[in-house]
């Protein structure tokens, strides 16, 4: 027969505290435990979401989610052959010369069209050299439409000196190349494309330096309009490449592959052209998830083992209780909601133990320039999932002392 509790309404919550507070040490002892596991989890949790953002705002500050490009050129076997004939010819690599994505305007304002991709930008790219004076460096012309260009990789953001401002005969360079030329904006520098009896030379005013994060492309990065571009580097009316940045940076690989099926072109995402950071990334990943699987299977233990000394401590008062009319359900919640409420207590104590770790780390962890070396912070969402699955854990810890206390004999209970 199913037993009925004959006591009132929140009788198991005013037991569960009473007996929390006569074992006040243990108590204490177990919220702290609970409390430090929980801000490890926590501190960590918002330390590797910080950087992992870090990394990939500056991996992927200055390039495009995914690229749409043309197909290499392949050198295809005269014949076929046999594979027990020899080789009789070597069939060399051919070299890679500039080519368009054909009919490139059509295939921009359909992209543009495209759910979830935020800008789309057309570019023209090439090799150059840059001259002021005596001095000489070899160059990547990036010829673009400064507006499209600003949404792909947030160039206004970037901007170190003079203005986002790209007319005919203007230019944008990284700051480093304008060290190494030493240029500043209003100044002109000499821009050859091509060598011997081809080469085509135009001069160019500098109207911003901009500082992508990453000392290579500062060095040699020389942003023209797209017409400018497409006349110096002879071709007329194309596009080397189409960039795309999305709303969700995580889609860039599906994204990727279903445009692969659907366009003739070469498309690539930054997953492919970053592969080690990717790798990197999701080792990061993983590590973080077995920490907080063993701190928190370390909390269920402890929460579990001062619960199971509780049980046996209060046999007495089990057993009263029972004989008292206390049912096995109601004896059984009493220990679940000590769980809970160990758990509950020990989480909110542990966040804020997290949010002062992250306020320590941001103000005494500096950079060279004096700033913090990332941003990090705890999220409102990511705190109340650590708090409910902590709960959560001290509600499943409970669970074999509360069987085992419901268990019991009331007479050998008091007995005892």
């Amino acid at each position: 027969m199913r037993e009925h509790g004959v006591l009132g309404v929140g009788f198991e919550l005013n037991v569960a505290v009473r007996f929390l507070r006569e074992g006040r040490f243990q108590s204490l002892l177990i919220i702290v435990g609970v409390a430090a596991g929980v801000a490890v989890v926590a501190y960590i949790s918002a330390l590797v979401v910080g950087l992992q953002r870090n990394t990939l705002e500056k991996t992927l500050g200055a390039q495009a989610h995914v690229v749409v490009s043309p197909l290499d050129d392949k050198v295809a076997p005269v014949l076929p052959r046999a594979p027990d004939q020899a080789v009789i010819a070597d069939i060399q690599t051919r070299a890679q010369r500039l080519r368009t994505v054909v009919n490139w305007p059509a295939v921009v304002a359909a992209l543009d069209r495209r759910e979830g991709v935020a800008a789309v930008s057309p570019m023209v790219g090439g090799a150059a050299l840059a001259q002021r004076g005596e001095a000489t460096r070899a160059v990547a012309i990036t010829g673009v439409d400064i507006a499209r260009y600003d949404r792909i990789v947030g160039l206004g953001q970037k901007l170190v000196a003079g203005s986002l401002r790209l007319g005919p005969g203007e230019t944008i360079v990284g700051q480093t190349l304008a060290a190494d030329l030493g240029v500043r904006v209003g100044d002109r520098l000499t821009v050859t494309v091509g060598t011997g009896a081809t080469a085509r030379s135009e001069t160019l005013r500098l109207t911003g330096l901009v500082d992508l994060g990453i000392k290579d492309l500062n060095r040699r990065v020389l942003i023209v309009p797209l017409r400018s571009a497409q006349s110096m580097l002879d071709l007329a009316g194309g596009a080397t490449q189409i960039d795309l940045t999305l709303d969700d940076v995580w889609a860039a690989k599906a994204l990727a592959q279903s445009l692969s099926r659907e366009l003739p072109y070469k498309v690539e995402s930054w997953q492919e052209t970053n592969a080690q950071l990717v790798t990197a990334l999701n080792a990061q990943g993983i590590s973080t998830l077995l920490i907080r699987v063993v701190v928190m299977i370390v909390v269920i233990l402890g929460i579990a083992s001062v619960l199971v000394v509780s049980v046996v401590q209060k046999q007495r008062e089990i057993g009263i209780l029972r004989a008292m009319g206390a049912t096995r359900d109601q004896v059984m919640r009493i220990f679940l909601i000590q769980g809970g409420l160990v758990g509950a207590i020990g989480s909110v104590l542990g966040v804020a133990m997290a949010a002062g770790m992250i306020w320590v780390f941001t103000h005494a962890v500096l950079g060279a320039d004096g700033k913090p070396l990332f941003a990090i912070t705890l999220p409102p969402r990511m705190a109340l999932q650590i708090v409910g699955i902590a709960w959560l854990a001290g509600v499943l810890a409970a669970a074999a002392p509360a069987r085992r206390a419901a268990r019991m004999d009331p007479a050998q209970a008091i007995r005892s």
